[in-house]
């Protein structure tokens, strides 16, 4: 009947709690690691995107998301017009633009 009694033993006090800046410091370094690691980064991507976007102009030669090479011969707010061969025209919106090709590369292709 011994083992259903326990000895009562004096417990130690609670363990010491860490400090609120001990708790928050690694959420901290996480969030400025995220800053430097991916936001910063992909908002200097956006940034560049937007003055390639916002420079193009009619005779540019460009390089689609999609693929699509061609020159553009009509710049509007949101679309722009991309010849991709002789007569042949199409739509191309101007978040879609991937690359400026240096002028001359349309024929080389």
């Amino acid at each position: 009947m011994d083992f259903f009694l326990s000895a009562a033993y004096a417990q130690a006090g609670a363990p010491a709690q860490p400090s609120l800046m001990a708790q928050l410091l690694p959420l901290l370094l996480l969030g400025v690691l995220f800053y430097f690691m991916l936001i910063r980064p992909q908002m200097k991507r956006n940034k560049e995107h937007r003055e390639l976007v916002g420079g193009l102009s009619k005779g540019d030669e460009i390089v689609s998301s999609g693929g699509l090479a061609g020159r553009v011969t009509d710049v509007g707010e949101v679309y722009l017009t991309l010849e991709i061969a002789e007569g042949t025209e199409v739509k191309v919106q101007k978040a879609a633009v991937a690359q400026v090709l240096p002028k001359g590369t349309l024929k080389s292709l």
